[in-house]
């Protein structure tokens, strides 16, 4: 068996870097996607930037012909006219969001195998009247998934989250038993999905030092502790809690193979530190692949020609390793 539906790559907030390192991005590598969004705005941003691509309609993934040198769009927007280029605007919210939703539906109906999603913006889906707070609640939404988890990964390091978009104050009140358990065990199915047999799972403690034996805290002692052992009767392979200003060392070093963090910023200051061409996102918990860069829009420079293409690249390069590895474990092969 090998991959015959395409990736679909979501456009992204049209008034962002989105269009363009996507644009850029498959000038390069193109063959097997199709792009969800505006012809539109792609080609006026393959204009703009003098790209030698061709940019083709058509009306769904099943049209795609993979050309070298050509981005295939799906029309999944209304937009007439190009949207301001660097500041936030409703029709480029609403746009992204329309991209999201068509990507989902395409992929829960097998036209396509997986989804990367270029960046959006919180401003402008929200002036657009869209109350979700990213890209992780509205896939686990329109996805139909339970329980997801955002994985973030580069070269040196990965990393699941307990709690997501969400206040401090309320994430220590999310990062209950339950989450507790559902991160880990979703970070353990993220570790075999990247090909990792028996993932080593950290999980980082919520307070200083791990609560430092409960003279800073008991979440450790209460919760994350008998989650840990509770996910270790089930046969996986987690430790801790650890001390979150350390753990993410050791980890680099070759100790552990994915950082459970307890919420956001956590996890995130690790990975985005490292630098954020290499960095991706990979939503755990949907019934399809789904991988993004992990950076915003970058309003300050979007159509200058000068935004980066490295993490949307690596993001693509993740879509296709874990499609290809569902694919090998249908058919028995791992």
């Amino acid at each position: 068996m090998t991959q015959s539906a395409p990736l679909a790559i979501t456009m992204g907030d049209a008034s962002g870097i989105g269009p363009e390192i996507v644009a850029k991005t498959l000038a390069k590598a193109g063959e097997g996607t199709v792009v969800f969004g505006s012809y539109v705005v792609l080609e006026n941003i393959v204009h703009r930037l003098g790209l030698e691509l061709t940019v083709r309609r058509i009306a769904g993934p099943e049209e795609a012909r993979s050309e070298p040198r050509s981005i295939e769009v799906v029309e999944a927007t209304q937009i007439i006219a190009p949207p301001p280029l660097g500041s936030v605007s409703a029709i480029s919210g609403q746009a992204s969001f329309d991209a999201i939703v068509a990507a989902v539906a395409a992929a829960k109906a097998g036209k396509v195998s997986g989804i990367v999603t270029a960046p959006i913006n919180k401003e402008a889906m929200a002036s657009a009247g869209i109350r979700y707070p990213g890209h992780t609640e509205i896939l686990a939404d329109y996805g139909g998934a339970k329980r997801v988890a955002m994985m973030l990964a580069n070269d040196d390091i990965r990393t699941v989250l307990v709690t997501i978009h969400t206040s401090l104050r309320k994430a220590i009140d999310q990062a209950d038993f339950d989450a507790q358990m559902s991160a880990i065990r979703l970070a353990n199915e993220g570790g075999k999905a990247l090909g990792i047999a028996a993932p080593r799972i950290a999980v980082a403690g919520l307070n200083p030092h791990a609560g430092e034996g409960g003279l800073f805290g008991d979440e450790e002692i209460q919760i994350i502790r008998p989650a840990i052992e509770a996910a270790r009767a089930e046969g996986i392979d987690a430790s801790g809690p650890w001390p979150g200003d350390t753990v993410y060392m050791q980890a680099r070093k070759g100790r552990f193979d994915v950082v459970v963090a307890q919420y956001h910023d956590q996890g995130l200051i690790p990975v985005k530190y490292l630098g954020l061409e290499k960095g991706v996102n990979i939503t755990l918990g949907l019934p399809f692949v789904r991988t993004s860069p992990d950076h915003g829009t970058a309003f300050d420079i979007a159509g200058r020609g000068i935004a980066h293409t490295g993490s949307l690249e690596t993001a693509l390069a993740y879509a296709r390793r874990l499609v290809a590895t569902q694919i090998k474990t249908k058919e028995g092969v791992v």
